[in-house]
């Protein structure tokens, strides 16, 4: 039986908030919708994520620079081999 990936909203909430300090900020975990898909671990959730994030730093950048920003600030989170296997971004 998989133990998961001990990845949350909450956690990765917290750390967007710490590394980009965010006007608008929703994280939702859905991987109970990828259960059987390629990255799901099995447990329904910690595998796939959708972000929805504004942010003063993303001011005059384009949408590539923007997702990089949110893609290193959660950088531990995607390279551990047991991490997030998606995320979807949507950069307000």
């Amino acid at each position: 039986m998989s133990t998961g990936t001990g990845i949350s909203a909450d956690v990765l909430r917290e750390r967007l908030v710490e590394r980009l300090a965010p006007t608008a900020l929703e994280v939702h975990d859905e991987s109970a919708a990828h259960m059987g898909h390629a990255g799901s671990d099995g447990t329904g959730s910690g595998t796939h994520f959708r972000v929805r994030i504004a942010c003063p730093a993303f001011e005059n950048l384009s949408k590539v620079a923007r997702h990089r920003l949110v893609y290193d600030a959660l950088r531990d989170y995607i390279d551990r081999d047991h991490g997030i296997h998606a995320l979807a971004i949507e950069t307000l």
